[in-house]
């Protein structure tokens, strides 16, 4: 299996003081996801919890919502000419009786560490109807206070971002701001991917009374993830796209973005939100 972090010669200039010293570097691979031996998507990931990747992804596809209806995920042997395990491909298979959507081009995309999704044929295509609703009752109720000290948190359990740089995070807290898994990844929606891929093999979706929180910006893939899974509660360290707050206003997705320390804006869903009397 690839390696989380490589190493690779850099000339560091420091106030004009030239040196050479190897330098730790997150690594990127390609990871092939087949559907019952079928090629569905490619996605840019750090290698590691790749079986979760694949899972994860599956259930914002709308194709898995249960982890019952997963029969086997497996590297696959002999993925390359010469009969190499690259363990950069994956085959999900699944349990039988679940329905195999069909494996279309707009379904065969390719995805970037970067961007998540693309070349999806239209928005409608995107906007997957969920089989777990966003139906916390009674509602999560989070304070501002609560949703201010997550970003350290979750900075702090990022173990290969002190090595490089280089690396996104999600994680997962309870509405009382315990936080229950964190993922890194060199894409924000792997990491995401990541965390529910695990809860569905956990038997842990829905993730309805949980409040989910990305590095980075929120793009309408991290929201439609977050739609998916059943979760109430997004919040970014930085902007959501307007997409992304049509997602969350239409479906019902608590969206809180610029989340830095006591500052935040809520983009959707405010009702989630314990403010103090008065304060509006």
């Amino acid at each position: 299996m690839g390696r989380v972090t490589e190493r690779r010669r850099t000339l560091r200039i420091r106030d004009g003081a030239v040196s050479s010293r190897a330098d730790t570097l997150v690594a990127e691979e390609p990871l092939e996801i087949r559907l019952n031996g079928k090629p569905l998507a490619i996605t840019m990931r750090t290698p590691g919890d790749d079986f979760a990747l694949a899972a994860g992804f599956l259930v914002s596809e709308g194709v898995i919502a249960e982890g019952g209806e997963v029969q086997s995920i497996v590297y696959c042997a002999g993925a390359t000419a010469d009969g190499v395990n690259t363990y950069n491909v994956v085959d999900v298979k699944l349990a039988p009786g679940v329905v195999i959507p069909d494996i279309t081009l707009e379904r065969n995309v390719y995805t970037t560490s970067s961007c998540g999704l693309c070349g999806k044929a239209s928005l409608d295509a995107v906007r997957t109807t969920t089989r777990h609703p966003v139906g916390d009752t009674p509602p999560v109720r989070v304070t501002p206070e609560l949703l201010s000290g997550l970003p350290d948190r979750l900075r702090a359990a990022q173990k290969v971002f002190d090595r490089t740089g280089g690396l996104h995070a999600a994680a997962l807290f309870s509405e009382e701001g315990e936080l229950l898994d964190v993922r890194e990844d060199v894409g924000r929606h792997n990491a995401v991917d990541k965390l529910v891929g695990r809860a569905l093999t956990d038997g842990r979706l829905p993730l309805s009374r949980s409040v989910l929180l990305v590095s980075g910006r929120a793009s309408f893939e991290l929201a439609q993830k977050a739609v998916m899974a059943g979760i109430p509660v997004l919040a970014a360290v930085s902007a959501p796209s307007s997409l992304a707050v049509d997602l969350a206003a239409e479906s019902g997705l608590t969206l809180v973005g610029f989340l830095r320390g006591p500052s935040m804006n809520v983009y959707a869903g405010e009702h989630r939100i314990a403010l103090e009397a008065g304060v509006h």
